[in-house]
Formats: C-alpha cells, structure tokens, sequence
C-alpha cells in the first residue's frame, strides 16, 4: 500500500480520503454532504492557549460511541502509576533485551511494563514499557486515555493504521501516538522489539531553542503527519481501551479507524531521527545531554521536564583537552536509556541493542572502567561516532521499577561490576605515592 504524509509538527492539517468529506467554510454541518459524522477530539483543554491548544475535527462513517460496553479484562505484564509494587532500590540496574515470544503476541500483548513514575489520574509522570511481537493487529484496536504513546522501534518495521492515516516506522524512526487516537499495529516483519514512553503529563513538544538559535536539533518540517485514510470494514472486531491503569475491551461491529476526512493538529506523527542536527562542542568539556532532546514535556516546575526525549546518534566529536564520554555524575533528572544500534560510547560492554539501564535520582553513573582508561589516553582528534543510536528517556521523578523489571532473567545482576576496575590514580604533587612508601 501506499502511505501518504503531510509535514509539521503541531500543524493545522487538512485531508480528506475522498472528495467532499470535509465540509467548505463551517466545521460541523448541520448535514454532511456525504453523510459522515461530525465528531471533534480535543487533546487540551478547551480554554488551552492558541499555541498549546490541540484538537482535531473528524468526519467519519460512525461515531465513536458505537461499541458495546467495555469490560476488564487481564493486564499481562501492562502496569500504569503509581508504582508500588515492590521497593524503589537506589541501585543502577541494567537489562538485556526483551526475547520475542514462543507464543503469538501482537504489540498489545507484547507490552511489558519496566518501571515509571507519577499517576495517569492526576495527568503527571510516565510509564517505560518494552514491547516484543511476532503477531500483526487485524481485527483489534487500541487506545490509551492515560497518556500519548512515544514508540521508539528497535527489531522489525511497523505500520500503523491510526484514525487519522496510516504511518510506517523503522528502527531509526519515532512515532508519537496522541492520547485517545486508536490504532492497530501490523508488523512488516516476522518479529519486532523495541520501547514505548506512555507519557501521562503535557504533550510532548519541540523544545526551546534559546542560545542555540533560529536552527539545529529537531526541525518541524521533518515530523510527519498521515494523509486521511479510512478503513469501511464490518465484523466481529474489539477495541482495548487503557484506562486508569487497567485494560478494558469491548466489541464493535466495524473498524473504529473509519475517518474519511479531518483537519485539525491533534495527529499521529513520526520523525527520522537521522534528520536531527546535532549541536556540539568545539572548544572544551563535555556538553550536557539536554542539546540532544528531540521531544520534552514540560513540567510544572520551568525548566524542568516532565520527561524529555533525548537521542545520541552518530554525531562528530571535536574539543580540546577534554576527556570525550559522558562525564561520572549523579543527577536530580532520572535517565533511563536503550540502544537502537551499535554500541554506546560511554559503556564496553554489557549495553546491548534492545536493551535498557536505569540511574535513578542521585545515583552515580558513568563511564565503565575500560572505557574510562581508553578515552583518559586517546589520541585527541576528531572523531566520528558512527553507527550508533542510544536514547534516553529524562524525567523529574524518580522511575519506580516494577516487580517484573526486578526478577526478570534479563536483569544483569552483575551491572556494578562494570565500575570496580576503577583505579586510584591520585598522588600528591611532590609525594610518594602509597604504593611506595
């Protein structure tokens, strides 16, 4: 099939799928010309300002009250906050990646929740979710009403057919699922991996630019919207609603994903993170990791993220007399990263593709001892990082991992180790060292 995009991000879109589904001059007819329904969905509060507001007008065959009565139904391994079930440990912790199933799973069922922070009830943290598949979504849909989905693929292609259009994603590229859009997941491979950011807080938004300027990180013309495209099909389908915290699911006798025409900026889009500009240092030190977000969701608090999107991809290294790695330190933001590809420079070993590390609040991180030694007697050149993608998901409260994150068999209990070659190095000027006297 063929995918259609528009381009922007936080643009008002106008497309429809065929001639005469959106109505000329007025938003909501008295009677459509075509004998769609008019149904608006709005993603901030009605009164949101004009540069936050978010809210899209859609015509579609039926509206969405046509489903029958949602039921609960069994979460699997889906948690939402607050996260209590087990002890928040100060300690780093790192997990290999996700396997795929033995059993047919598509991305609903693949999803397994790692760890998170806040309450969707009170519109505030987020949720780390891995998902694994080897199944596509054909007659099942889904939404979250708790927060936007940030899809970060790692393993496999996606499709994703979503009321508004369809989207394509790789392993490279990002998708952003607004919160309440429904959407079905068709895998263009056998298997597929990778993470989910469910965002409870504000919308996440290009951030500022300030000193940097007019230019560099994230542009807008490069996230793409889909172009309107309708599903008119009739059966024995399911929709699966995530709603404070627990699935739900009810029957539908048609597909949910029956716009026909829309125009609006609350949209699904995706972004090629091989377009982001990296802005770098040429002088000294190491820069820190916030001129590489890509995405932020802002916080009550200014300057302070609710979550923030940061990405680490091929880029040039080029300073002076500056040891070239994320420094060692301890943050008040908790990070917790995956690995696209490749391999991370701050870390040997043990960091694998697909898989994921947490540095909760004020715990120290950095450089592993191998790495520490390599980079502290490098020949200092520019150097070009090449075919890696790290990202880092940045928020202001601490990350609660689930009981899940902390007795699965892809937890490296062995993490810690990865810093005890650290050596003394430390002699006062004009003394013996220790090891002498």
């Amino acid at each position: 099939m063929t995918v259609q995009y528009q381009s922007g991000f936080g643009n008002e879109f106008a497309t429809e799928a065929a001639v005469g589904a959106l109505p000329s001059g007025q938003n909501a007819p008295q009677k459509h010309p075509l004998g769609l329904y008019t149904e608006q969905c709005s993603g901030t509060a009605f009164t949101a300002p004009r540069a936050s507001n978010r809210r899209t007008w859609t015509y579609r065959i039926r509206p969405s009250v046509t489903h029958r009565p949602y039921e609960e139904i069994q979460p699997g391994q889906i948690r939402s906050g607050p996260f209590l079930e087990t002890p928040t440990t100060p300690n780093q912790l790192r997990w290999s990646p996700l396997p795929i199933p033995q059993q047919p799973a598509d991305f609903v069922d693949g999803i397994i929740t790692l760890g998170g922070n806040g309450d969707p009830a009170m519109q505030i943290g987020v949720a780390i979710h891995l998902y694994a598949a080897n199944t596509s979504m054909h007659d099942r849909f889904f939404y979250c009403a708790d927060g936007e989905f940030l899809i970060v693929p790692q393993l496999g292609g996606l499709r994703i057919h979503t009321e508004m259009g369809v989207l394509e994603i790789a392993p490279g590229e990002i998708c952003l699922i607004p919160r309440g859009i429904k959407f079905r997941v068709v895998l263009l491979e056998q298997e597929a991996r990778g993470y989910i950011c469910e965002n409870y807080g504000l919308p996440f938004r290009l951030p500022e630019l300030g000193p940097i300027g007019a230019n560099g990180l994230a542009n807008p013309r490069d996230f793409l919207a889909p172009a309107a495209a309708y599903e008119d099909r009739e059966g024995d389908f399911r929709i699966v609603a995530k709603f404070m915290g627990r699935l739900w699911t009810a029957a539908i006798d048609h597909s949910p994903l029956d716009v026909v025409g829309w125009h609006g900026n609350y949209t699904p889009c995706k972004y090629d993170l091989a377009l982001f500009n990296c802005m770098n240092t040429v002088s000294f030190d190491h820069p820190d990791p916030s001129i590489y977000t890509v995405l932020s969701s802002p916080s009550a608090v200014p300057g302070t993220a609710n979550c923030d999107f940061a990405i680490f991809p091929p880029r040039w290294l080029v300073a002076e007399h500056t040891f070239r790695p994320p420094w060692f330190h301890r943050n008040l933001m908790n990070e917790f990263m995956g690995l696209v590809y490749g391999a991370y420079d701050a870390k040997a070993e043990g960091f694998l593709p697909g898989g994921a590390s947490l540095h909760n609040c004020m715990a120290g991180h950095g450089p592993d001892a191998e790495t520490f030694e390599r980079a502290s007697n490098a020949e200092l050149k520019p150097q070009y990082l090449d075919k890696t993608l790290a990202f880092m998901f940045e928020t202001h409260l601490v990350v609660r991992p689930t009981e899940f994150a902390m007795k699965t068999r892809i937890l490296q209990h062995e993490y810690f180790e990865c810093w005890q070659g650290l050596k003394k190095h430390f002699q006062p000027a004009g003394l013996p060292s220790q090891k002498d006297s």
